[in-house]
């Protein structure tokens, strides 16, 4: 059941972000520049199984061409993650991702995301939970983790061995602290020094590590991302903000550079429909971020943008854009 031992090195792949990747963005994402493996967003276990389910999981609908595609979710309560992997496997996905990252604080509230950092013992157990539920009905998801380099500062000497203790497929590690969020360049110096952690790793059992070793922060392109690889040694690299505005980010053939203005336009909308479409029950404003990533570069770029950001539906986008072509 192990999705990542088939890739090829270096494995390049799709961040999961809060209201970006979602249903919509990843299906044009899938038909304009594929990556080796996608994400959802991260979603909250605790809210599927105590009162949001109907809500939530629209947020892990998927479709075919998106595989392979991780479910990610959040909890610092082992049942409830498990409950989650149960679930992944339920709705047919390839593989399991626990955020162990997220700087958000109503999340470290809870002693999720990047709160688990402060936790290793507690880790641990919710990335066994997962395990334990992705073998549901004789099936043994993969179970990945992603995470920082530390919480105040860097702790990777003590904290990639806790989670590496636990076996897990991948860790992406971002190459920051929670303290540093996204406000300082990411330092890939750590990717390399993970790889050389996992690589001398030896588990209460004597079994050298297995878990692929993945970087993350501040990678600008496809180029940068296999640059990155050769570098620290890591087995792949996650391409965040790199995605906005920019469905090409993954493919070989075609940059967004050679794609007419007028066909980025389209596409545009194509994502705006998918959004009115599958998220009914989201803010339409999600999709104004979109259009200040896809409208830029080009003399009169600012004023279509302008107009964008006051439409209120699909309609008003499609009559702006058609207006302006």
């Amino acid at each position: 059941m192990n999705f990542w031992n088939n890739l090829k090195k270096p494995i390049i792949v799709l961040a999961p972000m809060a209201d970006v990747t979602d249903p919509a963005f990843r299906r044009v994402i899938a038909k304009y520049g594929k990556p080796d493996v996608m994400w959802t967003e991260f979603v909250s276990a605790d809210g599927l199984f105590l009162g949001g389910y109907d809500h939530l999981v629209k947020d892990l609908a998927f479709t075919e061409e998106e595989r392979p595609i991780v479910a990610q979710f959040f909890t610092s309560k082992p049942e409830m993650m498990e409950k989650a992997a149960e679930l992944a496997v339920d709705m047919g996905f390839d593989g399991i991702d626990i955020n162990m990252g997220c700087p958000d604080k109503s999340i470290e509230k809870q002693g999720a995301g990047a709160g688990m950092i402060k936790n290793p013992k507690l880790a641990q157990e919710v990335i066994l939970a997962a395990m334990k539920g992705a073998q549901k009905d004789g099936k043994n998801l993969p179970v990945s983790v992603k995470t920082r380099i530390g919480y105040n500062k860097n702790e990777l000497e003590a904290w990639l061995p806790a989670i590496l203790e636990t076996n897990p497929a991948v860790v992406t590690i971002h190459a920051r602290t929670r303290k540093e969020m996204s406000l300082v360049p990411a330092r890939w110096e750590h990717v390399k020094r993970a790889v050389e952690i996992r690589n001398s790793f030896v588990d209460s059992n004597g079994n050298k590590s297995e878990t692929l070793i993945f970087g993350n922060g501040d990678v600008l392109d496809l180029n940068d991302a296999e640059q990155k690889a050769r570098e620290t040694g890591c087995d792949g690299v996650m391409l965040g903000r790199a995605i906005f505005g920019n469905p090409w980010c993954f493919n070989r053939e075609v940059s967004r550079e050679q794609v007419s203005i007028p066909d980025r336009l389209r596409v545009l909308t194509e994502h705006t429909k998918l959004f009115e479409e599958l998220l009914p029950h989201k803010s339409f404003a999600i999709m104004k971020k979109h259009y200040k990533a896809y409208v830029n570069g080009w003399d009169g770029a600012k004023e279509l943008r302008m107009k964008l950001m006051e439409a209120k539906d699909t309609r008003e986008v499609e009559k702006i854009i058609k207006e302006y072509i």
